[in-house]
């Protein structure tokens, strides 16, 4: 037996989790586009809503309320999920936004954006030694969005919105030493009595789209929940289970499967302006992929989602 197969005897298992939470993710889509007409303000509310609520659940069954209860009382532990939450929370609201106005190709070079701003973060507040062709792979992702602003005449902020978001949200949690479910268990228990004061002022307003007699677009609600953990577990069950490199692999199966969704299944064009901006953004993740083949000790920075999973 070779060492890497011994430090990694489960990883097939592994690769078939880690593997299938970023096809859930990938596909994800198809589930939010069913709400189209819901304000994603609204659906990110419900979200973490009965995320909060499943998630309490999970944890009741693993036995951690007490844990959870131990990281609330831990002032700077409970700033820094505060804060993650708030990141968090921009993120899925901005990627529902993305379902909501057929702007899917944007979420897609957003997410491949991410390792960039992964890398970057790094870079610039961890401190990290980033070799010559990752600082090129950097300017090669800052290329990508001017190169789109030039293209289309204002600067598009939906890509770098979603990456930027999700990239400060990884760079938060990866200085937060709390498992992925406690840490998400945590985020949305900070943030459920605004969720529920607000969805209780739309109830009174009489807008609140969970109205009891849409019983589809209810359930649809509620089904936000589990959409957000199941690939959570997965990929935390995943994870734990396979080599950095072949997670940080990986993690671009979601955003090409949201790109083949946009395009092939839900009819978004892909522009002049799309073809520069990938183009730049995969060549500097090509190059990233290769700086890693060739200097094996640096290896790929965790995905951002590397604490809580995708934010999508």
């Amino acid at each position: 037996m070779t060492q890497q197969t011994h430090d990694h005897p489960d990883e097939r298992l592994g690769i078939l989790y880690a593997g299938g939470s970023y096809l859930l993710w990938g596909f994800v889509p198809l589930y939010w586009a069913m709400l189209i007409g819901t304000s994603p303000i609204e659906i990110t509310l419900h979200r973490i809503f009965w995320g909060a609520v499943f998630a309490l659940a999970i944890t009741a069954a693993r036995g951690h309320l007490a844990h959870i209860r131990h990281i609330m009382a831990r002032p700077k532990v409970l700033l820094a999920l505060a804060t993650s939450s708030v990141l968090v929370g921009a993120n899925w609201t901005v990627f529902i936004y993305c379902v909501s106005t057929h702007q899917l190709v944007e979420s897609s070079l957003g997410y491949y954006l991410t390792p960039l701003v992964s890398i970057a973060l790094g870079f610039f507040l961890l401190e990290e030694k980033v070799s010559r062709l990752r600082l090129t792979a950097i300017a090669l992702a800052t290329a990508a969005v001017a190169a789109q602003a030039f293209e289309l005449g204002y600067i598009p902020w939906v890509a770098p919105a979603l990456a930027l978001s999700f990239g400060f949200y990884g760079y938060v949690r990866k200085r937060t030493a709390v498992d992925a479910l406690d840490g998400l268990t945590v985020e949305t228990l900070i943030l459920f009595p605004f969720t529920v004061a607000v969805l209780g002022y739309f109830s009174w307003q009489g807008t609140a789209a969970f109205d009891l007699v849409h019983v589809k677009r209810d359930l649809l609600l509620i089904g936000g929940g589990p959409i957000t953990l199941v690939p959570l577990v997965l990929f935390a069950a995943g994870a734990r289970r396979i080599r950095m490199t072949t997670l940080g692999f990986l993690q671009y199966l979601s955003p090409t499967l949201t790109l083949l969704v946009a395009t092939f299944l839900m009819g978004e064009s892909f522009t002049r302006a799309d073809t520069i901006a990938f183009v730049f953004v995969w060549a500097a993740l090509i190059l990233v992929a290769f700086d890693a083949r060739v200097r094996p000790s640096a290896l790929s920075p965790a995905p951002a989602s590397a604490p809580d999973g995708r934010a999508s």
